[in-house]
């Protein structure tokens, strides 16, 4: 199971919006790392593919979604969310697990 680095700054946001404190949400985003097999960074090649994915999405797709769903289509990984934005894109380009609909589409 890969995580991408982004994704770490929308988790702690989230936890921030929630209520927790800096420290504990510093403290929950180390143990968070753990459950993963690797943490992947964002470079040029995903960018680029995000910049794609942007374009063929037929809704907004905010930029950091974008960025996570270029790295999950890179490495060939499922992307797992339950992200209404996530969900406009195109099957034939992402594989996608939604959490709220808990199917994948290929």
């Amino acid at each position: 199971m890969i995580l991408v680095s982004v994704s770490l700054a929308e988790f702690g946001r989230r936890l921030c919006e929630l209520g927790a404190t800096e420290e504990e949400i510093e403290a929950t985003l180390t143990s968070y790392q753990l459950l993963f097999e690797e943490i992947v960074p964002v470079d040029a090649a995903s960018a680029q593919a995000a910049f794609v994915l942007g374009c063929r999405t037929p809704r907004r797709l905010p930029l950091v979604d974008a960025l996570i769903a270029a790295v999950a289509q890179i490495k060939g990984a499922i992307l797992v969310h339950r992200d209404e934005h996530m969900r406009s894109l195109p099957a034939d380009l992402v594989s996608q697990q939604d959490l709220g609909t808990s199917f994948i589409t290929r």
